[in-house]
């Protein structure tokens, strides 16, 4: 069943356009009411045009208001999704707690993100880089981090990888790319101007685009051909966006696998060599 369209709704309502939030607003604070209303009502009610309604939906990346409506729906049969359930992470107190709220928050960040995560486009990257000549993947700062955990994992696999984790590196990367490559770049706030601008050079000289932000309308994700989105709604205290990082290396691991098993023999074959050469040397 789908679900996730109120935690769509939350995480991308601060990218949306100002009519389009206060659409949104609405839903989010009368979910029940919205599942039993034409989209012509919702709008009356939220004081917005029906087409602002339909550009919501678009903005999500729903086929449409109905969409919206089956998700939501969904959304309010488990009661779980209705619990502000991500917890703020206390300066003092027994180290239990901390234990608890941290894990928990992850997991909850994974879970939000699996509600958001289209597997049409993970079906379209997993394609477009398992037949990649090479793949360049930018990232910076923390997300220089996830990018440099899936170079990792595909040079062990056998795939020309290179990172560019800073304006030289992926500007230099972006340039030397042709129709037979992949740019992949990880932003969660999408407003990365570093990454911004080598995904849009290797579009222009032909690459394959990915991208890997937080849900909604951002430039980063502009930028790409194929858009992968991660949720997190984690309280104020989240320094390094903890969960959401988790969130997103998890999206490393599918699209990890997802690769790895197109032409599964071949691939276990060069994992074994690259396992058997880091063990001699360790």
């Amino acid at each position: 069943m789908l679900k996730g369209g109120l935690i769509s709704l939350k995480t991308a309502i601060s990218s949306l356009k100002p009519t389009e939030q206060k659409a949104a607003q609405y839903i989010v604070e009368h979910p029940e009411e919205v599942v039993n209303s034409s989209v012509q009502k919702v709008a009356a009610l939220a004081d917005v045009s029906e087409a602002t309604i339909i550009r919501l939906c678009r903005s999500l990346n729903y086929k449409g208001f109905q969409e919206l409506k089956l998700r939501i729906a969904a959304d309010l049969s488990d009661h779980s999704e209705m619990e502000d359930s991500y917890q703020e992470i206390q300066i003092e107190g027994p180290i239990a707690d901390l234990v608890a709220s941290i894990s928990h928050n992850n997991m909850r960040s994974i879970q939000d993100t699996l509600s958001v995560l289209s597997n049409e486009e993970l079906e379209k990257a997993i394609d477009v880089m398992s037949r990649a000549k090479k793949i360049a993947i930018f990232g910076v700062g923390a997300s220089a981090v996830i990018a440099m955990d899936l170079k990792q994992k595909l040079t062990r696999i056998n795939y020309w990888c290179e990172t560019g984790l800073g304006l030289d590196e992926q500007t230099t990367l972006a340039a030397n790319m042709d129709e037979r490559d992949v740019a992949f770049g990880i932003s969660y706030s999408g407003q990365t101007t570093d990454v911004i601008d080598s995904l849009a050079l290797a579009r222009e000289n032909g690459a394959a685009t990915i991208s890997l932000t937080r849900l909604g309308s951002n430039p980063v994700a502009a930028a790409a051909d194929i858009n992968l989105f991660t949720s997190s709604l984690e309280n104020s205290i989240r320094s390094g966006a903890m969960a959401s990082r988790i969130a997103q290396l998890n999206v490393i691991d599918i699209l990890y696998v997802g690769i790895a098993r197109k032409n599964h023999e071949r691939h276990v074959r060069f994992l074994e060599k690259t396992r058997k050469a880091v063990r001699n040397k360790s």
